[in-house]
């Protein structure tokens, strides 16, 4: 055991070095998990967007109309900033960026409510970002909802209803909306804990894959491990060296980054850090043992994973369930997404410091996660001796 304990250290010792003396390594392992949260969590710290300015076109000029116009200026989601007379004139504004959105109210708004017809209300927003359009389409839709209302409201009035009679009429049942795990609605408060989880993924990942491409290429996959473990049984001792080194390297990353982060930008963090430690052991390890058997397979040269970085992480973003929901995804692109760690990483992840799950309440992702790490432990101990036994130098 002593011997064994001995040899585990010595790889450790060497691959530790292996790391450091890499700039290209260190950028990946040290740098990119550090940047990249703290640039999308301050972009995405403000989550939603307030007093977005808007031009509404108000064609009608009814006594109906400006009251709708007049709501939404009270909205706390948009501001009327622009009245221009013509649509024409919105555009340009829309064009010059002065407003983010064009609200028009036809010439007929006000004859089709007369006539109980349904009233027209045309909605244009900026897509350059999903806030604007979100923010105008909140506003937007909460005062139609309420006008909608207070016509009804009218109209039973009108019809010899007392004001009690036409409430329970309008709205028989009262209804309360509660957005559970995201109070403030936020889409940053959505997808920033999934991507979060993807940066350990991929950085991980792609250094573990840097420096088997990099051993590949300059043949020296042997020459890293310790002469007198190049014989015999000792390839589980070489794999539980190297993925001891990554697993000290990135536990302290991941308290930062999945953890530490989420506070400062009050992100959701409902889960406790018992939890959180519990279930990312099985998926560190599963990324480890998925890179090593990728890179030691796969990686011939040093550059080659750099080349696939940018699309697979859009790929494997999809494949999470966060952005394309699983269960409209094709049974290929389904079977497919449980290859990687990063998609039962990511549910499992988001329920814990989303919706405060415990590790009983994420089973089914942390037991997949132990599988994949066990099935890639394998294939990452064939790919080990598979250069053993046909690439001795």
């Amino acid at each position: 055991m002593l011997n064994h304990l001995s040899d585990i250290w010595l790889v450790l010792s060497t691959e530790v070095r292996r790391v450091f003396s890499d700039k290209m390594v260190l950028l990946i392992f040290f740098i990119a998990p550090l940047l990249y949260p703290l640039i999308f969590c301050y972009m995405y710290s403000n989550k939603n967007v307030e007093n977005m300015p808007v031009a509404v076109v108000d064609e009608s000029r009814c006594e109906e109309s400006k009251h709708f116009v007049h709501k939404l200026d009270a909205t706390h989601e948009i501001t009327v900033a622009y009245r221009p007379s013509t649509l024409a004139e919105a555009r340009q504004l829309l064009r010059d960026h002065n407003v983010r959105g064009i609200i028009y109210l036809p010439r007929d708004f006000a004859s089709r409510l007369a006539d109980r017809r349904t009233a027209r209300v045309v909605v244009f927003a900026d897509m350059s970002s999903f806030y604007y359009y979100k923010a105008i389409l909140t506003g937007g839709n909460a005062v139609l909802i309420d006008e909608m209302h207070s016509i009804e409201l009218q109209r039973f009035e009108a019809s010899g209803l007392t004001r009690t009679e036409a409430d329970i009429q309008v709205q028989p049942i009262e209804m309360q909306t509660v957005t559970a795990f995201n109070p403030t609605g936020g889409y940053g408060s959505f997808f920033l804990p999934a991507l979060l989880l993807l940066v350990i993924h991929q950085t991980l990942f792609l250094g573990i894959c840097i420096l088997c491409g990099d051993a590949n290429e300059n043949s020296l996959t042997l020459k890293m491990i310790p002469p007198r473990l190049r014989q015999g049984r000792s390839v589980f001792r070489v794999i539980f060296g190297r993925s001891l080194c990554y697993i000290l390297i990135y536990l302290p990353l991941c308290l930062l980054d999945l953890w530490l982060m989420p506070r400062i930008f009050h992100l959701p963090q409902l889960g406790n850090l018992r939890t959180l430690l519990g279930f990312l052991l099985p998926f560190l390890l599963a990324v480890i043992f998925f890179g090593l058997t990728v890179g030691n397979f796969f990686v011939r040269q040093k550059i080659s994973p750099m080349l696939c970085f940018v699309f697979f992480s859009l790929v494997l973003f999809f494949l999470t369930g966060m952005v394309w929901p699983q269960s409209n995804m094709p049974p290929v692109w389904f079977a497919l997404s449980h290859i990687f760690p990063s998609t039962p990483g990511v549910q499992g992840f988001v329920k814990i410091t989303s919706m405060g799950a415990t590790l009983a309440e994420v089973r089914s992702e942390y037991l997949l996660l132990w599988i994949q790490a066990g099935i890639y432990f394998v294939a990452a101990s064939m790919s080990l001796s598979f250069i053993k036994k046909f690439r001795r130098s």
